[in-house]
């Protein structure tokens, strides 16, 4: 295990061309790291390696340009680099490793392209063209270079890549592997610093049997009170209760080889304290840890605690919580000694504490304050996309995050969980519905003065999760355990499990119903972003980012977009919206250019016409009607139940096919009265001004991966694939994968898209509202407006009546339209939320409209 300075030296040190002096000719430079070609066809590789030992310069432009695949795209933090080629360095850098069908070569990402990764532009499987490259070099070692990408094009999804293509440079197949550049002996994960990635993370340390006749033991107590007066430290015998997720705290000014940092709660008999876990050991010893576990200590250090930090409050109120110091633990200073005690060796006379989990149902969440930490146990009915979240602004750090639902037979609602990273990629990124859920340590999230009223979970720094299920664990006799148990049988008996939903666009949480509680909620300089300004709030977006910004406008365009409509032109629209946009170096170097400027070319929308859609009375009574929501707060909906006969039906079926543009659709029943109302709405002041823009930002569309679908177990490796993160490393397809568009949408109202026009008239921006409807509330009056049916939300299948299942869809869609020719040239702050999907996706959804009376 490597130390925490020093070396190995920084540069690219690590494997390299290895060009040793300007004597040796090409083809000797090549077989000292490479593989002999007797026979078989060239390497493109191997040609441009040539051309660059006869430049002078050592940066070319490849004599011929082919396409190459993408196999891995990996990051680290550069160190103690010569800072005078990039102005403004990134913290990361990226080590890229293509293959030519030949040869495999890593090569060096120059910074100045690290945007392509940023946008998941440049990403694994992909075909990719690179038109200029260099030979950077380590002046302080004799002759070691890497090959650097200067200048590429990102191409399409490749259908397969093998990966029996050998490396040129045996090096790059040394395990562990090392990046090209820098001092670190590791790579980070490709998307955030919490997750541990790669092969210097062991997994093999196991319980081992321990003579304890010469081992002196203290207790946490006795340490409290003597340790300022000591020098050494006898063992300590303690059980762990909590483990941390791993912090990084890696600088570019740090010559740190391995900054991690991980908090363990340990306890015996007289109290609880921190343990830390610093650097090079949490590498070897992070991933065998876990709560329950017997450790011994021994040749620890003590220090008083930083009191900045809380401490989780242990489970059993009786054990005392020692904060005034904390254990050290570190490879060096003094080099630690720790030792897992198998289970079956623990006395009883040693009295150390059990794992007491605290346990809530989903009906006793209603009753528990702001702030209160428990744990849930339940099944997976919802697990959304997985996304990200700047940690600060201006940096290069996110948090990685995704919401799930989790039942647990107790309420007709689920748990509504925010699940942060916490250091267990192989959880976070394999989690489906129909799953076993546990998670610990979670923190009430609740406000109740808002409407919606805002509660949820979140994770904490000491949360953990499990997916194993119930059987066999230390809690299996907690008495909620068992009611859960047995639920969970009982429905799974009855095949009651199958309407369970996965990823798509999650608007939560809810924005409140007043703009000053809004604001109120912010911790942001500026409230409002001029229409001039969201072009760029919407570029510097990266991979799976998602913001909410507020803007003022006037709505003067929207259109229904049925299902149907919507998913059968995705991939064809999603075709020409990307065919002008950047994928290339350059691009990424001049990222204001527009993203959208093919969609300029768009025909403006003729008159309405008038084919209409009839609705009967009963179709659409008051008792039937389904409330519409946005968002995922419903109230209220029951636990997953069975497809009934006429769901089966429809779902095989699908909705009506293609809507003509100027379709419309007849409202539901007002008392005995009729109305026809268009799909489409244009305000006359859109007629007056639409031609005077000076911008026009189209980001209206809806791409596949947005819109929920109801979770197929058959094909839950892809589905679980393609809502996760884009993986740092190439995974061959099993078989040939379906498309995403050929699963079940978990909605059928489709969208609108929605046309605001900025106050002074100059520029307009296109949006997408999603609304989405759940089964009735006969206690709630009904929801007749837009502005009303923002602050709900739901992202499961809707249970509805045979007999009006393709009709009340466009009916409701009417609902939503009138609603809004009532804003007719009013004011309005939209809340709206920006998506960046990868790949130069990026959609933008209206979230909330307030009116001048809600502002203030």
């Amino acid at each position: 295990m490597s130390g925490e300075s020093g070396q190995p030296q920084a540069g690219p040190s690590h494997g390299g061309l290895y060009l040793p002096n300007s004597e040796r000719n090409r083809v000797g430079v090549l077989r000292g790291v490479g593989r002999a070609d007797a026979q078989g066809p060239r390497s493109w590789i191997q040609k441009v390696l040539e051309q660059i030992t006869d430049s002078p310069r050592r940066r070319v432009t490849p004599s011929e340009v082919v396409p190459v695949a993408v196999v891995a795209v990996q990051r680290y933090l550069l160190e103690d680099e010569p800072r005078d080629r990039i102005r403004k360095p990134p913290l990361y850098c990226y080590d890229v490793t293509i293959s030519d069908g030949v040869y495999q070569e890593k090569c060096y990402l120059d910074p100045s392209l690290n945007s392509l990764v940023y946008k998941n532009i440049l990403k694994v499987g992909i075909e990719m063209r690179i038109s200029r490259v260099s030979c950077v070099y380590n002046e302080r070692r004799l002759g070691q270079g890497i090959l650097c990408i200067d200048n590429v094009h990102c191409g399409k999804t490749l259908e397969a890549i093998s990966l029996e293509t050998p490396f040129r440079n045996r090096a790059h197949e040394e395990i562990p592997e090392r990046p090209l550049r820098g001092g670190k002996s590791h790579y980070l994960a490709l998307w955030n610093n919490e997750d541990p990635y790669g092969d210097i993370w062991l997994t093999n340390k196991q319980p081992e049997e321990h003579n304890f006749n010469n081992t002196k033991i203290i207790s946490l107590s006795q340490l409290e009170m003597t340790w300022t007066n000591r020098r050494s430290f006898p063992a300590l015998l303690v059980r762990i209760l909590h483990k941390s997720k791993l912090r990084y705290y890696g600088k570019p000014d740090k010559n740190m080889i391995e900054p991690y940092q991980t908090f363990l709660e340990v306890a015996d008999s007289s109290g609880t304290v921190s343990v830390i876990m610093w650097n090079a050991l949490c590498p070897e010893w992070y991933k065998s840890l876990r709560v329950g576990l017997v450790l011994l200590l021994q040749d620890y250090s003590v220090k008083k605690s930083y009191p900045v930090r809380t401490q989780p409050l242990p489970a059993d109120p009786q054990i005392k919580l020692i904060s005034t110091m904390e254990i050290c633990l570190n490879l060096r200073d003094p080099p630690n000694n720790i030792i897992i005690i198998p289970e079956k060796q623990v006395k009883p006379e040693w009295r150390l504490p059990k794992l007491n989990p605290r346990f809530i149902t989903r009906s006793e969440l209603d009753d528990m304050p702001a702030n209160h930490i428990c744990d849930v146990i339940g099944i997976l009915v919802f697990v959304g996309r997985v996304q990200r979240s700047k940690k600060k602004e201006s940096r290069e750090d996110f948090w990685s995050y995704r919401w799930i639902h989790i039942a647990d037979g107790t309420s007709e609602q689920p748990f509504i969980v925010e699940l942060f990273s916490t250091s267990q990629p192989e959880i976070f990124e394999n989690i489906y519905p129909t799953t076993y859920f546990m998670c610990t340590q979670l923190k009430v999230v609740r406000n109740d003065t808002q409407v919606p009223k805002l509660l949820y979970l979140t994770t904490t720094n000491e949360s953990r999760v499990f997916i194993t299920g119930p059987r066999g664990q230390p809690y299996t006799n907690d008495p909620k355990v068992k009611n859960f148990i047995q639920w969970i049988k009982a429905k799974t008996d009855s095949g009651e499990l199958k309407n369970t939903v996965i990823g798509g666009y999650y608007p939560y949480p809810p924005v409140p119903e007043t703009f000053s509680k809004y604001s109120s909620s912010l911790k942001v300089e500026s409230l409002l972003t001029a229409m001039s300004e969201v072009r760029k709030e919407v570029e510097d977006l990266q991979y799976r980012e998602q913001k909410r910004i507020a803007i003022q406008g006037i709505i003067t365009v929207i259109k229904y977009v049925p299902h149907s409509v919507a998913t059968g032109s995705a991939s064809t629209s999603e075709t020409l919206r990307d065919a002008n946009r950047p994928s290339t170096s350059q691009a990424a170097r001049t990222e204001s250019q527009s993203r959208e400027r093919d969609s300029k070319q768009r025909q403006d929308l003729g008159p309405v016409g008038f084919q209409c859609v009839q609705a009967t009375n009963g179709s659409l009574s008051p008792i039937k009607k389904k409330r519409i929501l946005q968002g995922p707060h419903a109230k209220p909906f029951p636990v997953p139940q069975p497809e009934t006969s006429a769901q089966k039906k429809e779902n095989n079926l699908g909705l009506a096919s293609t809507v003509q543009r100027q379709e419309c659709v007849t409202a539901r029943v007002v008392g005995k009265a009729r109305k026809t109302i268009s799909d489409r709405w244009e305000s006359p002041l859109w007629r007056e001004k639409k031609f005077d823009l000076i911008d026009h930002q189209y980001y209206s569309h809806v791409y596949p991966e947005s819109i929920p679908r109801k979770f197929s177990f058959e094909h839950k490796k892809f589905l679980t694939e393609q809502y996760n993160s884009q993986p740092a490393k190439y995974v061959p397809p099993e078989g040939r994968p379906p498309k995403l568009d050929n699963f079940k949408s978990a909605r059928s109202l489709g969208h609108f898209e929605v046309t605001i026009l900025g106050l002074n008239h100059e520029i307009a921006m296109d949006v997408a509202f999603l609304p989405m409807y759940c089964p009735e509330d006969i206690r709630t009056s009904e929801i007749d407006t837009l502005l009303t049916c923002m602050n709900y939300s739901c992202v499961y299948p809707q249970e509805t009546a045979d007999s009006d299942r393709v009709l009340r869809p466009r009916a409701l869609a009417g609902d939503i339209i009138k609603a809004v020719t009532e804003l007719d040239r009013e004011h309005i702050v939209g809340i709206l939320d920006i998506c960046n999907l990868g790949n130069n996706k990026v959609e933008v959804y209206l979230q909330k409209i307030y009116k001048p009376e809600n502002i203030s």
